[in-house]
């Protein structure tokens, strides 16, 4: 089970961070993959971040580069989303997701197995 938090009304130029708790058999946390994706009204979901098991790689979106940060505490089952420099652009649902073994094929939603609910992230002009 995956719980997002964090979301929120900012400015432009502010930042949020969002967080994802990890819950069930936490001893395989150490072992999945983490991830955010973003949907915005009318859109396709969208990749925004993921960070495999290890934590020393991480992948962003060309859209989030630079501003963006995935990061995790496996001690805390936690993986976060620090997002630096939003902008309206950014405004839409944040999911985070979890999968067991690294796929090439990260930034397709239909690659993820587990998703949280949800968090709403709005950005004002």
């Amino acid at each position: 089970q995956l719980q997002a938090s964090g979301g929120g009304l900012v400015q432009t130029g502010g930042s949020l961070r969002l967080s994802c708790a990890v819950s069930g058999s936490t001893s395989s946390i150490y072992t999945m993959s983490l991830a955010w994706f973003r949907q915005a009204p009318g859109k396709a979901r969208e990749f925004v971040a993921a960070i495999r098991s290890t934590s020393t790689s991480t992948y962003h979106a060309d859209s989030v580069k630079g501003r963006f940060t995935i990061s995790r505490d496996n001690a805390k089952n936690t993986v976060y989303l620090q997002m630096n420099s939003l902008k309206p652009d950014d405004t839409a649902v944040y999911f985070c997701a979890a999968r067991g073994y690294w796929t090439l094929a990260y930034s397709s939603s239909s690659q993820w197995t587990y998703w949280g609910q949800g968090t709403q992230v709005t950005v004002s002009s």
